[in-house]
């Protein structure tokens, strides 16, 4: 595929400043300019799925995550963001979003979010051994960022219902 020059490039990173100042529908404008041949260039296409989950664009999330991984298996973030998206999608749902995260898993081994995905999935899917397995997982690999991320992530709330620990319990 051809490489981004000017000024496809420049379209590039004013689409993804407009990502990173919360402005999804800029960005995509930018993502317009880019020349058409250009328009499926992966930096272009991962720019896209990040506006399609901003736009709330479940659907569209899912096909270019999709065809994200054919082009580079080895990028984690592409797995999280099927996953993120199949969960939402029309038709889509919990399960589905842990059978995509479950194939990722292995060939992520030291990618603290996908464990603590797998967490979440669990603990809304009623598996709370499971859960607790994928949890501890995901703390040895950045208990730091886990505990922080955690504390107020409601897809937790069933297993920090049913766990007596009080190193999780938060005083409302």
């Amino acid at each position: 595929m051809n490489s981004l020059d000017s000024p496809d490039i420049h379209y590039l990173s004013a689409a993804i400043g407009w990502l990173e100042l919360g402005n999804w529908r800029e960005a995509s404008e930018e993502l317009e300019r880019i020349t058409p041949a250009l328009s499926a260039h992966p930096a272009v296409s991962a720019v896209r799925l990040e506006i399609c989950m901003k736009a709330e664009k479940w659907d569209k999330a899912v096909e270019i995550a999709r065809a994200l991984i054919q082009l580079h298996p080895n990028e984690a973030q592409f797995w999280i963001s099927h996953a993120y998206a199949t969960r939402r999608m029309p038709g889509g749902g919990i399960a589905q979003a842990k059978e995509i995260l479950d194939k990722a898993e292995p060939m992520f081994p030291k990618v603290w979010t996908i464990p603590y995905n797998l967490a979440c999935y669990c603990a809304q899917l009623g598996r709370l051994d499971e859960c607790h397995a994928w949890f501890s997982k995901a703390t040895a690999l950045d208990e730091k960022t886990v505990k922080r991320t955690a504390i107020d992530d409601p897809d937790l709330k069933p297993y920090w219902d049913s766990t007596a620990s009080t190193l999780w319990k938060r005083t409302e």
